[in-house]
């Protein structure tokens, strides 16, 4: 019973949908400009740096609670079960019709709660890639690249590799349209002092 309850909490945690309340809270419906992409980075670009900030932090946060919830109630490997479901909730959230975000900051909040040192290197290659490029999409990219061979290097149980890998490559499967503006030379880069403009993103 603990095991069914700890999947779908934690996938009901994952479908809260902080960046579409937080553009409701003005006034937004947050599929609808920028990006249109129910996510932290598209909230920085068009409300601004702090409520995207609020809302990605809230995503990580509820990705780890799902784990660390799962982790309290059930045995091993259950928690790897409740960080799939937290990152499928972000992705098709029941409460917006099962279009979500692209669940790179709710996987990380996963990642975090599961493996803590592989998760803070991670965390760091997103970082240096965005301040390089101002590409968000990109350091994701490359975060997610990087996570499988860092669990490797640190030896971590098989199951836990299977689901980093399989969560790694969600995480680049959602961002192939990005990849394809990448390619194109034509992606949006990430403006931090610019004010945001609510509609004036293109997709």
């Amino acid at each position: 019973m603990n095991e069914a309850v700890s999947i779908v909490v934690a996938y009901l945690l994952g479908s809260i949908p902080f960046a579409y309340l937080a553009g409701r809270m003005r006034g937004i419906d947050i599929r609808t400009v920028g990006s249109k992409n129910v996510g932290a980075t598209n909230v920085f670009r068009t409300l601004g740096k702090g409520i995207g900030i609020a809302v990605m932090v809230l995503d990580i946060a509820k990705g780890a609670a799902g784990v660390l919830i799962a982790q309290a109630l059930t045995q091993p490997h259950w928690p790897l079960a409740a960080a799939a479901a937290a990152i499928l909730g972000h992705v098709f959230p029941v409460w917006l019709r099962f279009k979500g975000g692209k669940g790179v900051a709710t996987a990380g909040g996963t990642i975090l709660a599961l493996t803590p040192i592989p998760a803070l290197i991670v965390l760091a290659v997103w970082f240096v890639t965005i301040a390089l490029t101002r590409y968000v999409s990109l350091g994701s990219i490359l975060a997610a690249i990087a996570f499988p061979p860092l669990l490797v290097i640190f030896g971590v149980p098989w199951p836990t590799l299977a689901f980093g890998t399989a969560a790694a490559a969600v995480v680049v499967w959602r961002h192939r349209a990005n990849i394809q503006r990448l390619r194109a030379g034509n992606e949006l880069r990430l403006e931090l002092g610019r004010t945001p403009k609510p509609g004036g993103e293109p997709p």
